[in-house]
């Protein structure tokens, strides 16, 4: 099998470190400058051409240039991979685009990779019998320890013309929300860029989902310095909690669930699941394409 990937930073590198432990595969990246650096097992490329000798493509470039990408490989029929975020805003020729590519029935993904997560999923089977009243999600990391051997101001993370931002960088947490309980039927948010980071991204974001019977409310932060990632749902009769850095759930304090899986051996079972449930399948409705334009909506939209 043949993969192409379009953009060789960190996350692709988890990506193909995730292909390499699956199987053998011929992996290529394409590189926009002659001479660019190398990684283990891939071969560069320098042209876009001959697009059909590829089995699927992997878009993991930097979010503003997803659009461009995307409208490239609408007519070559692969299936396509699309690291989160969908695209840096929405628009009506981003949304033309999302239903040209859906009504083709092309096999895509978007990598939302914390669906893979084991006390999530577990969470998730319990819903359905709960009534819920009240959930309550909270994000919370230093950016500048992200990506430690890089000045992190230059990243696409803290810079706003580049796609980033809190609020879309961590859609995780939207989207892992609207997965497990659905679409709300409102949605009120705020964004602020006014901590002691001093980037021109957004560096909270709050976000109030209003359903039926519930209330859910999301924080997302840049900068705490201990970091936090909680999943809390309140029930009529106890409250669960989801510890997404811990991997488990405690209810009413005690433990119900745990487990040793590691939030980075979540790439490699999404990976697994893309090449066994997309590629050898004629369509996907788990995060495709359409489904991650929902969620951006979600995130955006005013």
């Amino acid at each position: 099998m043949r993969i192409l990937i379009i953009g060789l930073g960190s996350i692709a590198k988890k990506h193909i470190n995730a292909l390499n432990e699956l199987g053998n595969y011929e992996i290529f990246a394409y590189r926009s400058k002659s001479g660019a650096a190398t990684f283990k097992n891939v071969i560069n490329v320098y042209d876009f051409d001959n697009l059909d000798q590829y089995d699927f493509f992997l878009i993991s470039n930097p979010t503003h240039k997803h659009f461009e990408i995307l409208n490239r490989l609408k007519d070559i029929s692969k299936p396509i991979f699309i690291e989160k975020p969908l695209f840096e805003a929405i628009s009506n020729e981003k949304e033309k685009l999302v239903e040209q590519i859906s009504s083709l029935n092309e096999r895509t993904y978007v990598g939302c990779n914390l669906r893979f997560l084991k006390s999530l999923q577990y969470v998730k089977d319990l819903v359905g019998n709960l009534r819920i009243n009240e959930i309550n999600i909270y994000a919370g990391s230093f950016l500048p320890e992200w990506r430690p051997d890089l000045d992190f101001r230059k990243t696409y993370s803290a810079n706003e013309n580049m796609g980033g931002g809190v609020h879309i960088d961590l859609i995780h947490e939207l989207d892992y929300l609207y997965w497990i309980v659905g679409i709300p039927n409102r949605v009120n948010k705020n964004f602020c860029k006014k901590s002691s980071l001093d980037i021109n991204a957004v560096d909270y974001a709050n976000y109030l989902w209003e359903y039926d019977g519930f209330c859910a409310n999301i924080i997302l932060n840049y900068y705490r310095r201990d970091s936090k990632r909680t999943f809390e749902i309140v029930t009529d009769r106890s409250t669960l909690i989801v510890d997404l850095i811990k991997n488990e759930v405690t209810e009413n304090g005690k433990i119900i669930f745990s487990s040793d899986q590691d939030i980075q051996h979540t790439y490699k079972e999404q990976m697994h699941f893309f090449l066994n449930q997309i590629i050898n399948q004629k369509a996907n409705t788990f995060n495709d394409i359409s489904t991650a334009y929902k969620v951006l909506n979600l995130c955006l939209k005013n």
